[in-house]
């Protein structure tokens, strides 16, 4: 044999041979996530159960396991601390293919309790506790960042089948394109998407805070005031905080400084992340049915500070339709001593019906970058604006292109996020769609745009009463896209038995809306059934008349009146209002008329008032031309003193008025909610029984928060009034501690409301005539007490109510006790 050769061939054996292992080796590579939320998993333990190969996910969930030789029996186990342990065969696995694993979480419960007379996870639980003023990023002087807040909404349990076979949907079959069924979960649909690209500032001394956003994608959202709740400004979640705010709930943090009262916490493991020593540190709940997290996060063990946490509401929560959540923030190193979030993310599993039927999967992402910590440049940028706290459009912040966002957006949009975006350009554009979609708002919220005119509410379209009979009413106003600062509004209705038309017209000029103010002119001619500005519910609502409480005699009265108001509000929460008002009272059932006051005009006003209030950092929902308040962290004062003129324009009244209120919400977590409202009054000189105060009554079986409810109309007049109005939602209270309840998601409240009041003896001689039942509580008070269940079916409430304390016996008839019903839609 040539020696060459002979050469080559001792060359060729090795590497062949070395060819052969390498054709023996397997690569197993895959992520392992949370099934619930979709967030990957770090320091998850993979490995096969017979050959003992295996390996810890990184960061992102990420494992690689080498190994030269499976046994076919083999089986690969995963296990995260916190989660099921989940077995793959080994002939389901596929070499040198990425798979991903998803893992449920095990409820609190699931997992032995090891207790010793040292517990050093309480120990180190205390630590971060201390050390909290060093990384609470509301302690600091100021900060800024750019936010990019990304919200999803998919479709869950989608049925294909049941979508094709719906004749109603038949025209929407093209929808069953963008079903997602690339994992091996239920297919979903991807829904809705919205991107917000904004700067924010915060100032702690004096507080000020502002958001400019720069960038939107909202997609039909066009409510100026809802686009500004899609940023960042009112969407902060701050795990150093005493509570959480989950929907509209306060949640006790494992970080609240009596977290150790709800809390159990156990020290699990140490890992080492960009040279960074982590101590991982797991928390469940210690009592059942109390709004509280389980989850586990990673602390810094040389600062104290959260690297990452995932929180997740215990099992037995009080929270409705949610049937899984998960909330992960995550912190990096900046300027190498604080710890700062970049990048927040709350998934949510939304069930109305129950777990099985469709649903909603809700996904938030915000992250952070461009941070600044106690920088002049966010001073300079919060003085651009003299607001305590202010949300800004951007002039073009809708008019940004594609190549925009690619360059802007903190992150890729996953393919799911991507297919929204191409079903929602097809769905603007048929009509079958946007048929369904004006129709569902339409009937929730009452009023329909057509063009540049809006009908409804609807509610008001068909109504009964004693007096008028069947009643007819129909409004008509104009909206933003007909004027952005005029509006007009009217509405006329007619009663079949009364045979008379009532109606309204009023104008209204909207001077701007940070700081809101306008001016608005009015007319109406139309029923008044006295001071309704504690919330009642107005007799001409389609259902007032089916929740009428039996045997009590309505009256009826009707007003003329026209009226001048102008209303300013400044940046710092002050508003100021003064309005001129001529108004004539016609008595017309079971009220005392004309013939029974001697002066002239007694039922005919003109009144000049001066309103003040003051609402520190009020967040507010605009819709149209009218504004809905979402309420204060701090009280909201009003207070309003009217004079009426003798003699002027036909008046026959004389008189000095004095108002005011102090309302607000106390979030006493984990005690619930309590809302107070703190009210008083004086009036100087004599008036007719329709200018003095008629203490609100409601003659409704459906429960109303600001009235008293055992209180007839009409039935207390007073001059001069002082009273309170206290409500405390207790949460799950006494319920918690029975399964059943606990199941049902009961929620405990009590009420208490009182007055007390006086009619001087000029107004009862002029007022107390003939044989009307008006009554003069005598410097004694009214009071009722009562109890409920909230919560029933997730929808209702049933108050009980005792009338207590009851001055002034009537031969009217009254009631003691009631059972009230209310529903609401509340998490």
């Amino acid at each position: 044999m040539n020696k060459w050769l002979l050469f080559r061939y001792l060359l060729l054996v090795p590497l062949l041979g070395t060819a052969h292992l390498y054709a023996q080796k397997l690569v197993f590579i895959g992520v392992v996530k949370d099934k619930q939320s979709d967030e990957p998993i770090p320091f998850a333990s993979v490995f096969f159960k017979l050959s003992g190969k295996g390996s810890l996910t990184d960061s992102t969930g990420t494992f690689t396991i080498n190994a030269e030789q499976i046994v076919p029996n083999d089986s690969l186990r995963i296990s995260g601390v916190g989660y099921n342990l989940v077995t793959i065969p080994y002939s389901a696995l596929k070499a040198n293919t990425l798979f991903e694993i998803k893992l449920e979480v095990a409820h609190a419960g699931t997992e032995a309790v090891v207790k010793s007379k040292y517990n050093r996870a309480l120990w180190f639980w205390r630590q971060i506790i201390k050390h909290k003023p060093y990384h609470d990023r509301t302690t600091y002087n100021n900060y800024g960042y750019e936010i990019y807040n990304k919200l999803e909404v998919d479709i869950q349990n989608f049925k294909k089948e049941s979508f094709e076979k719906n004749k109603l949907l038949k025209p929407l079959n093209f929808i069953l394109d963008f079903v997602d069924s690339t994992s091996e979960d239920k297919p979903f649909l991807p829904a809705y998407i919205t991107e917000t690209l904004s700067d924010y500032y915060y100032q702690k001394n004096p507080h000020k805070a502002r958001e400019l956003i720069k960038a939107t994608r909202t997609n039909g959202i066009e409510n100026e005031s809802l686009v500004k709740e899609l940023g960042g400004m009112y969407q902060n979640v701050n795990v150093y905080s005493n509570t959480i705010p989950i929907f509209n709930r306060q949640f006790i943090s494992p970080f609240n400084d009596n977290g150790d009262n709800y809390y159990n916490f156990k020290l699990l493991d140490t890992q080492y992340l960009s040279s960074k020593r982590l101590i991982h540190l797991r928390f469940t709940p210690k009592h059942k049915g109390e709004d509280t997290f389980e989850g586990d996060c990673w602390i810094h063990d040389a600062s104290y500070a959260v690297q990452k946490i995932t929180l997740r509401p215990q099992e037995d929560a009080s929270l409705n339709f949610v049937t899984g959540m998960s909330l992960i923030q995550e912190f990096k190193l900046i300027n190498d001593t604080a710890w700062f979030l970049y990048k927040d993310k709350f998934v949510a599993d939304i069930a109305p019906i129950s777990k099985n039927k469709v649903g909603l999967k809700g996904r938030k992402t915000t992250t952070y970058k461009n941070i600044l910590v106690n920088d002049t440049s966010v001073v300079t940028a919060l003085n651009k604006t003299k607001a305590i706290e202010k949300v800004e459009l951007s002039q073009n912040h809708q008019q940004n292109s594609d190549s925009f966002w690619v360059n802007n957006r903190h992150e890729v949009l996953t393919q799911s996020e991507q297919s929204v975006y191409k079903l929602l350009d097809t769905l603007t554009n048929n009509p079958t769609y946007i048929g369904y979609r004006n129709t569902i708002q339409f009937v929730a919220k009452g009023t329909k745009d057509i063009g540049n005119i809006r009908i409804g509410p609807w509610f008001y379209w068909l109504s009964d009463n004693q007096y008028e009979g069947r009643r007819v009413r129909f409004d008509l106003a104009t909206n933003k896209n007909f004027d952005k600062h005029w509006n007009l509004h009217g509405y006329l209705a007619y009663g079949f038995r009364d045979e008379k038309f009532k109606g309204k017209a009023e104008v209204k000029y909207q001077f701007n809306s940070q700081p809101w103010g306008y001016i608005n002119v009015s007319y109406r001619n139309d029923m008044d059934n006295g001071q309704t500005r504690y919330d009642q519910l107005a007799t001409d609502n389609l259902f007032a008349a089916a929740l009428r409480r039996g045997g009590i005699v309505q009256k009826f009265q009707r007003a003329e009146e026209k009226k001048i108001e102008y209303y300013q509000e400044t940046n710092k929460g002050f508003g100021f209002g003064f309005s001129v008002t001529e108004k004539q009272i016609e008595p017309l059932a079971n009220l005392p008329d004309a013939k029974f006051f001697t002066q002239p005009n007694a039922f005919n006003t003109f009144e000049t008032s001066v309103r003040l209030r003051y609402a520190y950092a009020e967040r507010t929902l605009e819709s149209n031309f009218n504004r809905i308040s979402l309420g204060s962290d701090f009280p909201i004062v009003d207070f309003t003193y009217t004079h009426a003129f003798n003699g002027v324009l036909s008046s026959g009244n004389q008189y000095d008025k004095l108002n005011l209120s102090v309302r607000d919400f106390l979030k006493v977590a984990p005690y619930g909610k309590i809302y107070y409202n703190l009210f008083a009054g004086k009036t100087f000189g004599t008036a007719t029984y329709s200018f003095l105060d008629i203490l609100p009554g409601n003659e409704a079986r459906y429960f109303n928060r600001q009235a008293f409810n055992l209180m007839n109309r009409f039935e207390y007049i007073a001059d001069s009034y002082a009273g309170f109005n206290v409500e405390h939602n207790v949460g799950s209270g006494l319920f918690r501690f029975t399964p059943l309840t606990r199941k049902l998601k009961w929620r405990q409240l009590w009420t208490a409301r009182g007055v007390i009041g006086n009619l001087s003896q000029a107004n009862q001689k002029l007022n107390f005539v003939g044989s009307f039942p008006f009554k003069n509580l005598n410097n004694k008070m009214y009071l009722e007490l009562g109890t409920g269940i909230d919560n029933i079916l997730q929808f209702f409430r049933v108050d009980f109510v005792w009338r207590v304390l009851s001055p002034s016996p009537s031969a009217e008839t009254v009631d003691h006790f009631g059972v009230f019903g209310s529903f609401h839609f509340s998490f």
